[in-house]
């Protein structure tokens, strides 16, 4: 049986950022745009989200666009607005993507349960499919997956530890 031809990896820019709660690493495509972003403590899984999304990637090291480095730093610093500056893609499944594109529709401040989201998406019994997209969320913050909470109001599950997720909602305005 003849081997299957395997495709060539995909290229994406490696870059480091000092925040708050530990050090971002962002993750750059060519152009520009922002394909994950995640904790260094948490680098095997963002690892392992971008090979699900893309198959094999190859990480070198390469600065993010400085106006990217910027809103987020800004971000970081009580200036919230910056966050829908960010250019971002992401692969994944047409679900996937719809959950996504619906996070970055929660505005800073606020939160919305599971459920919520999915009756916001048009599938009101896909609680656990939200949550699962929700959690293979590669693009931590830009993409706020740490604005769903649980339907009783306790943060539940969060890729960065629920210290970080704490964090954020706070630095937002969210009482926790």
């Amino acid at each position: 049986m003849p081997a299957r031809p395997t495709k060539p990896p995909v290229s994406f820019g490696l870059d480091r950022l000092a925040t708050p709660i530990g050090m971002a690493l962002l993750i750059t495509d060519a152009e520009g745009a922002l394909r994950a972003l995640d904790w260094e403590d948490y680098e095997h899984r963002m690892r392992e989200l971008l090979r699900l999304h893309y198959g094999l990637v190859d990480l070198s090291d390469q600065p993010a666009p400085a106006a990217m480095r910027t809103a987020l730093s800004d971000y970081f610093d009580g200036d919230l607005g910056q966050l829908s500056d960010i250019a971002w893609r992401i692969a994944g499944t047409p679900f996937q993507q719809k959950v996504w594109n619906a996070l970055a529709q929660i505005p800073a401040g606020t939160t919305m349960s599971y459920g919520a989201l999915a009756a916001r998406i048009d599938t009101p019994k896909a609680i656990r499919a939200v949550g699962h997209a929700n959690g293979s969320n590669p693009i931590s913050v830009v993409l706020p997956c740490h604005r769903l909470i649980g339907a009783d109001g306790s943060l539940v599950k969060y890729g960065g530890g629920l210290e970080r997720k704490r964090w954020l909602l706070r630095h937002e305005g969210v009482a926790v």
